[in-house]
């Protein structure tokens, strides 16, 4: 339950969600969104929560894509929640956009997940981001050259949809780590696939995490929370300035 309890005291604290909300779930099929599922799922009930499962295949690995959203409908069927599977050309919309393919990946995923939000009448869509893509976003930040928003990182809540009907993006995993989230995984025997093109160190942000967070993070273990404190200092810091 310590990683419950870490959940939902950010939650609280950021004011993410509140009993009664309608929630569109982003989830991968991956350790990260399988966790944030059984969190959400295990909240329900007791704060009359009611969710959706949104999972967007981007078509870029093939019969291993398909069989990653095979896996989030079965899961979805078993917590007993509609679950929603889109598809996304990535390739040709980075091709068409000019774009590298996580740019355009980027795009169609809160593109896609906007609209199912609207759809389904959810005020709130959540994404799995936790600690360590936290403190990843701001070293990638870092090493291309940022403003000093660029500090601030990965934020627990903002605006997906503007206008009369508004949706909002929550991050309620941020305040835990990689780590964690894979020891309540192994602790409660949830299944989850893993996305090996996370391995591939070509792309920047994969070497951050393979091979530099981890050796930054044996010089000072509290790397994450540092990087997160920086973050809300800075935030407020621009807030005070604006």
């Amino acid at each position: 339950m310590g990683l419950w309890n870490k959940v939902l005291a950010h939650a609280r604290a950021r004011k993410l969600f509140s009993d009664g909300d309608s929630i569109l779930l982003a989830v991968s099929g991956g350790p990260d969104s399988v966790v944030m599922l059984d969190f959400f799922a295990g909240q329900a009930r007791s704060h009359r929560l009611k969710l959706f499962i949104c999972h967007i295949n981007h078509k870029l690995r093939g019969k291993l894509a398909d069989a990653d959203a095979a896996f989030v409908k079965k899961l979805g069927a078993e917590y007993g929640i509609e679950t929603f599977i889109l598809t996304a050309d990535v390739k040709a919309l980075a091709k068409k956009s000019g774009t590298s393919i996580e740019h355009a990946a980027r795009n169609a995923r809160y593109r896609l997940l906007s609209g199912t939000a609207l759809r389904k009448k959810c005020g709130l869509a959540a994404t799995a981001h936790h600690a360590d893509d936290h403190a990843e976003t701001i070293i990638l930040n870092l090493l291309r050259g940022t403003e000093p928003k660029g500090l601030l990182g990965i934020p627990a809540k903002r605006e997906l949809v503007r206008g009369r009907k508004k949706v909002q993006l929550i991050r309620p995993m941020l305040a835990v780590s990689r780590k964690e989230i894979e020891a309540y995984l192994k602790a409660n025997g949830l299944p989850s696939k893993k996305d090996h093109t996370n391995d591939d160190e070509y792309y920047t942000r994969n070497w951050i995490r393979k091979t530099l967070l981890p050796l930054m993070l044996k010089k000072q273990p509290r790397l994450r929370e540092h990087l997160g404190e920086l973050s809300q200092k800075l935030s407020a810091a621009l807030k005070t300035k604006k």
